[in-house]
């Protein structure tokens, strides 16, 4: 009931934004889209990006923006970039920002979410990050024209820790991969496991040697490889994996050694998005994506939608594309974005995170959602979910 206030309370207000008189210049608002191409290697055939990943996304949200926009003369649409392998993201920024783009929404390697930023800057153009998920651009490299859509390592781990507690699966096996990304997530589970009160009964490495990860001879190799890799363990309740580049979490569930759960980066994961979440009203996005892109709405498709929506909400609120309004309107008390996961999601200030639960899926369904009960804060229970203000490194500049 509470998620649904939120989400009619928002409805209204844009309503009413809608209902007054239109502005006398029509408003064209042009947001760029700068993405990386994903790798193609993937554990799963499902799970290879397709060729409109995360532009899509935004494109769906254009449309819902533009449903709102032609009851008060403005209109939205998407530029898209997208990177070839070692391209310089901040050259086609350059050539957006000629052409009189001001808002951006990117989905890029932490160190080019940074030169896009500092470049943008120059022009005051505002940055939405969509797609890194490091703690580091939130705390010691924040950047005061970036807005954070994508969770954070941080936040994913806490969500699921707190599931982890909740159940009574205290002790944690922790499988790490050898990638600098797979490192920043275990730290993550640590840190979560400390904060929470779990104990990581030991950790070993999966090194990554190459070779194909999908092959006629792969599931017979891996039948007998992953026991051995996980005989021997001290008793644990769960073996969390930290695998962001994909290379053998997939692997993990029913081919331990003992019959354990597997979570992380398989099994039952935490995200911000899922094709199959359906609940408070999800199930309608998720029609109206599949109709007119044929595939269901991942998480990054949908952490772009979001944040063009969060743009598109600002400009109908302010009637202003400048990127200054949309930043201070975004900041303001009475901002809320309606995203279908049961509340309202706010910004952290202090860094300019979006706050938004997190769900815990198997790939089948929602298993459940994160912050769980009996977690409490004392101004938001979305804020047990990664670095509380108390804890931030950043100073906005």
């Amino acid at each position: 009931m509470k998620g649904f206030r939120a989400l009619f309370g928002v409805t209204l207000a844009l309503f009413a934004v809608a209902v007054q008189p239109a502005n006398a210049d029509p408003l064209a608002v042009k947001v760029g889209v700068i993405r990386e191409a994903h790798s193609r290697e993937t554990i799963s055939i499902l799970d290879i990006p397709p060729a409109d990943d995360f532009v899509a996304g935004a494109r769906m949200a254009m449309d819902d923006d533009n449903t709102t926009g032609r009851f008060l003369d403005q209109s939205f649409s998407v530029v898209d970039a997208k990177l070839a392998p070692g391209e310089d993201p901040v050259a086609r920024l350059n050539g957006m920002l000629a052409d009189g783009v001001r808002n951006f929404i990117v989905d890029l390697p932490p160190a080019e979410v940074l030169a896009v930023a500092d470049a943008a800057r120059v022009s005051g153009a505002l940055v939405f990050n969509a797609g890194a998920t490091d703690d580091r651009l939130r705390e010691e490299d924040c950047r005061a024209n970036v807005i954070h859509v994508a969770p954070t390592r941080s936040m994913l781990a806490d969500a699921l820790a707190q599931y982890l507690i909740w159940k009574q699966w205290r002790r944690w096996l922790l499988v790490v991969g050898s990638h600098s990304g797979d490192k920043l997530l275990a730290d993550a589970f640590r840190r979560s496991a400390k904060k929470f009160g779990a104990k990581i009964v030991e950790e070993r490495v999966y090194e990554d040697i190459g070779g194909g990860r999908r092959s006629d001879s792969g599931s017979v190799q891996v039948q007998r490889q992953m026991p051995v890799f996980t005989q021997s363990a001290p008793d644990y309740d769960v073996l969390v994996a930290a695998d962001e580049n994909e290379v053998f979490a997939g692997y993990l569930p029913y081919r331990t050694w003992d019959p354990r759960p597997v979570v992380g980066s398989a099994g039952l994961q935490p995200t911000s998005w899922d094709p199959s979440h359906e609940l408070w009203g999800a199930v309608q996005l998720q029609n109206r994506f599949e109709r007119v892109f044929k595939r269901g709405m991942n998480v990054r498709d949908n952490q772009a939608w979001v944040a063009m929506r969060m743009i598109g909400d600002a400009v109908a609120r302010t009637r202003s594309a400048d990127p200054k309004s949309i930043h201070d309107d975004l900041l303001s008390p009475d901002f809320a974005v309606a995203a279908f996961k049961g509340q309202k999601l706010t910004l952290r200030a202090w860094n300019q995170q979006l706050r938004q639960p997190i769900l815990l899926t198997d790939g089948r369904g929602t298993v459940s959602v994160s912050p769980q009960e009996g977690f409490l804060h004392e101004t938001s229970e979305l804020d047990t979910l990664g670095f509380d203000k108390p804890e931030t490194k950043c100073k906005l500049q």
